[in-house]
């Protein structure tokens, strides 16, 4: 969420942001809403003031020990005059009390669409962001690792699996529909050694592992900005008001809801490893093949919260970035680094850099990775403040970044590892979580 005080002085930035970004909002609706919202707020101020000065004067009407009724009465004001003086302020009293009714009622309706307006405004991008409609106008910052040829015809990673027998999607689909499958045998060890590889070394650079919730109340999805304009894509419990989470992201971020730090417990960087649950709305037709897009999987996240400083977010976001990278260079897999346009932004996020691991069966480089900065949208949202050195209350800035997200990875280490007689090479750093093993084989094979 942005500061309403910022919005005010600056609605065309905010217009610009909504265009570059291509999420509809109504700037004018909301500046209009909020000058009427600020109205209503003085002028119920004013008749709680009002109020407030007539109530004691009603006691004294009716007390003839008062200094206030001993100076009517000197000042030749008969019983009956103060009685339709008392009449008259407890009318206008009356008056007062309805209008604030009426005025309370209208201040309420225009606070709900106020907020909800509120919660559509996009975040403007970073000027190092470049200007583009979608992904296809991503700029590639630049490559790692080389792409390897092969001396033979190389199969896919489904076609790989299901002989090898770790892959069955047929009987994914079978139990959960489309965008589902199972892992088997050294299918899902190698699943939860490229997990454990990158919480190891997370947790080696400092980085607090966590256990978090993967229902959460709709609230927390709103507070991390997934809720609203991203509503469509999460699993809804709606009879108790709760969601499946699309990423750990949504619980760390949140963990300090509602409360204020001290500014030398920041930095707070925590990683969690999760299940995560997206519908995948509007993919209808989209990479339906294999492991790509699905509806559930497992992912290791990072995430910091650090202070109200924009060259410090920066710093943190080159670091999360790195700790991925770090990751991909273990596996030995090649990859590049995207600076995601505007068009491919996420309402919050003020710059985004995806990696994008090298897939031999889509003959390029497909999406594994995306670090995001967000400075205090989130937190804002969150209501995580810290008290800086001055003891003001800041808002903190939220950072968080895909260590590693698998089956997607697994594409990649399936057909750039795969040999000729059909098996598959295991990378070494993933061997010591595999007891040792050094090749996945189908059965009967040596």
């Amino acid at each position: 969420m942005l500061d309403i005080k910022w919005i005010r002085e600056k609605p065309d930035l905010i217009r610009e942001a909504a265009a570059l970004k291509r999420i509809p909002c109504d700037v004018d609706r909301l500046c209009a809403v909020d000058e009427r919202r600020r109205a209503i707020q003085k002028e119920l101020d004013d008749l709680r003031a009002e109020s407030n000065e007539l109530g004691p004067q009603m006691a004294l009407f009716s007390n003839p020990k008062s200094d206030w009724y001993k100076r009517a009465v000197a000042d030749g004001r008969t019983p009956e005059d103060i009685q339709a003086l008392a009449a008259q302020t407890r009318q206008k009293l009356s008056d007062i009390k309805a209008r604030i009714k009426t005025r309370e009622e209208e201040a309420r309706a225009i606070g709900e669409e106020f907020d909800q307006l509120m919660l559509t405004m996009p975040q403007p991008a970073a000027p190092e962001v470049p200007i583009g409609k979608d992904d296809s106008e991503n700029v590639v910052l630049r490559h790692e690792g080389q792409v390897p040829s092969f001396a033979f015809e190389p199969k896919d990673h489904v076609a790989l699996g299901t002989e090898l027998g770790i892959i069955d999607v047929e009987r994914g689909v079978k139990l959960a529909g489309a965008r589902n499958y199972i892992l088997r045998g050294d299918g899902a060890m190698l699943h939860y050694a490229v997990l454990r590889l990158a919480q190891d070394l997370m947790i080696s650079r400092g980085f607090t592992p966590m256990v978090v919730p993967v229902l959460v109340r709709e609230s927390v999805m709103y507070g991390t900005g997934y809720f609203p304009i991203g509503r469509d894509q999460a699993y809804l419990c709606e009879r108790d008001e709760m969601s499946l989470v699309g990423t750990a992201e949504v619980p760390l971020t949140a963990y300090y809801t509602d409360e204020v730090l001290e500014e030398d417990q920041l930095p707070v960087k925590s990683v969690a490893l999760s299940t995560c649950f997206r519908r995948e709305a509007g993919a209808a037709g989209k990479d339906t093949y294999g492991l790509y897009r699905i509806h559930l999987f497992d992912k290791v996240e990072q995430v910091v919260v650090c202070r109200n400083d924009e060259e410090e977010s920066i710093r943190f976001h080159h670091e999360i970035l790195a700790n991925a990278e770090a990751v991909l260079q273990a596996l030995g897999l090649p990859y590049r680094v995207v600076n995601v346009c505007t068009g491919d932004l996420g309402q919050g996020q003020v710059q985004k850099f995806d990696i994008e691991t090298w897939m031999p069966s889509r003959n390029s480089y497909g999406e594994t990775h995306s670090a995001s900065r967000f400075y205090e949208f989130q937190a804002r949202r969150l209501n995580l403040r810290y008290r800086d050195k001055d003891r003001k209350l800041r808002f903190c800035h939220t950072l968080n970044n895909t260590v590693i997200a698998s089956p997607r990875i697994l594409i990649p280490i399936l057909e750039l590892y795969q040999n000729e007689d059909g098996s598959v090479t295991i990378p070494p750093a993933l061997r010591p979580y595999m007891g040792g093993k050094e090749r996945i084989v189908a059965r009967g094979q040596s």
